[in-house]
């Protein structure tokens, strides 16, 4: 076994502040609600968590949701954070509760990224996505309300049977919404979620050659999550085609340089991987992190099973380990969309094409 780089510390620190959302999104992994559960964590439980994240030191700290806006004392808790030394994104929905907030103090505060998602180029797809008429025109509001402060934008788009078609539409958009990033979610079947709106293999190896490409050209950095076989995917592309930019690839996935807590304070590799490994209402995250059985057989590539313990790019890529467990309930079984065969010279070429 090969140590992992990530095997000290953890690279992104999610916390999901809340569940309570306005939204209603099909794809949902928190299955939010407009209710706040009695056991989330409070003020001073937060701020015990911060101080047990700062001591992960993270490259990045990320509070998410359902909706974080939703949270009287987020301005507070980011305040909190950033005091700490600790780099602070947040990841809102964007709602009219978000659009009558002064993002000004928030960036005051220390954020300097936001991450909306955009799960249609067209108006009616995203509105269909998010449950509630009038999204997209709210999104497209609160990216310019958070860009007129000066935070940069994230932007972060599911792709599924429902949206597939919009790609092409989608590079275009993204584009003129001028994020510093643009990451691609490949659905889980988790929560909301459901296995019959996943693409299939070859849609999701078509996806990623062709978001390979547009790596090439586009003006902002692409990533994927939950599509981590994207990294093996580019990196065939731009060492066939010559590309002029070498894609940048961290070898991060569930639990490997990526921890989640709960609204309720559970330690999960991933929000889309359910597993639990302690609670940092007794336990201390980086302990947790490092030497639960978990976390420790999802940082070893040669723990997984079938063709993704037999590929070459298993270091690098390591499949969803979170949609493994959805539809097989092994975390280490081999991810399911992906058609690639290890040492197989026929396929490795034409993906490669």
């Amino acid at each position: 076994m090969k140590p992992s780089l990530w095997n000290d510390r953890p690279f992104v620190v999610i916390w999901e502040a809340t569940r309570c959302c306005d939204l209603a999104c099909r794809h949902c992994r928190a299955t939010a609600n407009r209710r706040h559960h009695p056991e989330e964590l409070k003020t001073a439980e937060s701020k015990r968590l911060i101080d047990q994240i700062v001591r992960c030191n993270p490259g990045i700290f990320i509070i998410t949701g359902g909706d974080p806006m939703q949270r009287e004392d987020l301005l507070e808790l980011v305040q909190y954070a950033t005091a700490k030394g600790l780099r602070v994104a947040l990841s809102p929905s964007a709602t009219p509760k978000f659009l009558s907030t002064d993002m000004k103090p928030f960036h005051q505060a220390g954020v300097r990224r936001m991450s909306f998602s955009l799960d249609g180029a067209e108006p009616m797809t995203h509105d269909a996505f998010r449950g509630v008429d009038g999204t997209a025109e709210w999104t497209m509001q609160a990216i310019q309300s958070a860009q007129q402060v000066g935070i940069d934008i994230q932007i972060n788009t599911t792709m599924t049977r429902q949206n597939i078609g919009e790609f092409d539409d989608f590079k275009h958009v993204v584009t003129m919404l001028k994020p510093a990033v643009w990451t691609v979610f490949m659905l889980v079947p988790t929560g909301r979620g459901k296995s019959k709106d996943m693409l299939n293999g070859l849609e999701v190896e078509t996806l990623f050659q062709g978001l390979a490409d547009w790596e090439q050209e586009a003006p902002y950095e692409i990533k994927t999550t939950e599509g981590q076989h994207f990294r093996r995917v580019s990196l065939q592309r731009w060492k066939a085609r010559g590309g002029r930019r070498e894609p940048k690839i961290a070898a991060i996935n569930d639990g490997k340089g990526f921890v989640f807590i709960s609204h309720t304070g559970e330690i999960c590799p991933s929000g889309f991987l359910p597993l639990v490994g302690g609670n940092v209402r007794k336990d201390e995250l980086i302990d947790v992190y490092r030497n639960s059985p978990i976390f420790q057989q999802l940082r070893n590539p040669d723990a997984l099973k079938g063709k993704c313990g037999r590929c070459e790019y298993r270091a690098l890529c390591g499949g969803s380990r979170a949609r493994a467990y959805a539809t097989t309930g092994d975390f280490l079984a081999p991810e399911p969309l992906c058609i690639y065969q290890p040492h197989s010279s026929e396929l490795h070429h034409t993906t490669a094409q």
